[in-house]
């Protein structure tokens, strides 16, 4: 086999390739093979067909294109690898010569990683916001908790901020009750929003037995958007009592004997959750920064296929939550066209910084074991709440191990250099970022995931082999 490659771009190369027939042979034999077992001849056995009698009685032209096509997927590998070409997609094949019993000649044009030139990525410089814990948030944390343990009150009096409220509502449109939207007796929060719009507006200083009609719009099912009056009644007004934030409360609710050192500890989770968020938001600013110093070619294809997919899944997360893309723009006062450009900078610093992750983990050698390959599916199906030896199956099944094996790489990659950078919060102190994740995910370090991933059966060559192709 010969083969040559043409960069037509930074991340899009074309292959030509010439197999001597000699190296067709096996797939000739199997062709043969394949086809006397599918046939039936007068005078020979299923399976016994000479190869002279099946190119008289079915063409030589069908044993050829099945040979060919056995034996493309295995040379064009092989051509790539000769050329040390990653492809990002399939490629465009064409056979452009064919002499029987002399030379097969194809050419494949497919996207390829590009070649980067990688910039110094230790000891980069970032800034972020300081990890505060303010007066005004231990407060939030308070009221949430003691909601939990709060106790409602019949009240005769308008109905309020916070008050929780029975009503009866229904819209309407076009003087018809819009299917599915009816209901009564249902408790709602005033103020909680999420039900329809205008509601918690309407709500606020009604009584019971008032009734109001105001105008807004269907948030779901198929008349979304559509104008509808909707008429609420309001048929009784409940006050939240929330308890004391005493000793005896945090004996409730926590396992601390006082008031004390329950606020205490609420400060002390609340100012680790800062870190926290500070340190992700410092791993983003240094991965920011390393993408200042280069330019990575991005090719078209992965660009659009990773845009569509971004658009699919925001459309699907506003549907879930019962709003429209027109709604998501006006509360982020954004246009369309502000919208798309916002979501295709994201998308190209996403590529890119996939593409110099992937070298620096190829410059670090870095390589995963078997209890990381596990421990990383673990994760991954605790976040999609799935059974980790199902999920575990299915990835193996279809053939995703490599995929999560470059997400472990990546984030390995993006350790070595997060750890080396020289981040300060906007007062100058210094940010640690000592507790990285082997995924590149920064929190606290978990008590049980070693044991659990040693649950999840995975056969012990596939990290080896996947880390080594990558």
């Amino acid at each position: 086999m010969k083969s040559a490659v043409e960069t037509l771009s930074p991340t899009r190369a074309k292959l030509t390739v010439e197999v001597p027939f000699e190296e067709l042979k096996p797939s000739l034999d199997a062709a043969y093979k394949a086809i006397a077992q599918q046939i039936n001849i007068p005078g020979f056995r299923r399976g016994k067909v000479p190869p002279m009698v099946i190119d008289r009685q079915v063409g030589r032209g069908a044993v050829l294109d099945q040979a060919i096509n056995d034996a493309l997927p295995k040379v064009y590998t092989e051509a790539l690898r000769e050329n040390s070409l990653e492809p990002l997609a399939q490629p465009e094949i064409e056979v452009t010569k064919l002499e029987d019993n002399d030379l097969l000649e194809f050419t494949a044009e497919v996207d390829v990683k590009p070649e980067i030139e990688l910039p110094a990525y230790e000891g980069l410089e970032a800034k972020v916001d300081d990890a505060v814990v303010t007066d005004e948030d231990v407060e939030e944390q308070k009221k949430g908790l003691q909601a939990r343990f709060g106790t409602l009150r019949d009240v005769e009096r308008a109905a309020a901020d916070g008050d929780f409220v029975t009503i009866d509502l229904v819209a309407k449109e076009n003087g018809e009750t819009v299917e599915g939207a009816e209901i009564s007796g249902t408790s709602y929060q005033v103020g909680r929003g999420g039900m329809i719009d205008g509601l918690d507006e309407a709500l606020v200083g009604m009584g019971v037995d008032e009734e109001k009609t105001f105008s807004s719009e269907l948030v779901g099912g198929g008349m979304e958007g559509r104008p509808v009056e909707v008429s609420v009644k309001v048929t009784g007004v409940q006050e939240q009592e929330l308890p004391e934030f005493d000793d005896e409360f945090a004996q409730l609710a926590s396992e601390f004997d006082t008031a004390e050192e329950f606020d205490a500890d609420i400060r002390s989770r609340l100012a680790n959750g800062k870190r926290l968020e500070q340190a992700a938001a410092a791993r983003d600013a240094v991965l920011e920064a390393l993408l200042d110093k280069v330019s990575v070619p991005l090719p078209d294809g992965i660009l659009s296929d990773e845009l569509a997919a971004r658009r699919q899944n925001i459309t699907q997360q506003l549907a879930m939550a019962g709003m429209t893309m027109e709604k998501y723009l006006e509360d982020e006062e954004m246009t369309s066209e502000d919208f798309e450009a916002d979501l295709e900078r994201r998308v190209r610093d996403a590529v890119a910084a996939q593409f110099l992750l992937d070298e620096i983990a190829k410059k670090e050698e870095i390589g995963i074991d078997q209890a990381e390959l596990s421990q990383h599916l673990v994760q991954r199906a605790q976040q999609s709440g799935q059974d980790p030896q199902e999920f575990a199956n299915h990835m193996f099944e279809h053939n995703h191990i490599p995929e999560l094996v470059q997400e472990i790489l990546r984030g390995k990659a993006l350790a070595i250099m997060v750890e080396s950078a020289v981040v300060t919060d906007e007062s100058g102190n210094a940010v640690d970022l000592k507790n990285l994740q082997a995924d590149g995910t920064i929190a606290e370090p978990a008590d049980e995931p070693a044991d659990e991933a040693a649950e999840v059966e995975a056969p012990e060559a596939a990290a080896e082999e996947t880390s080594e192709e990558a």
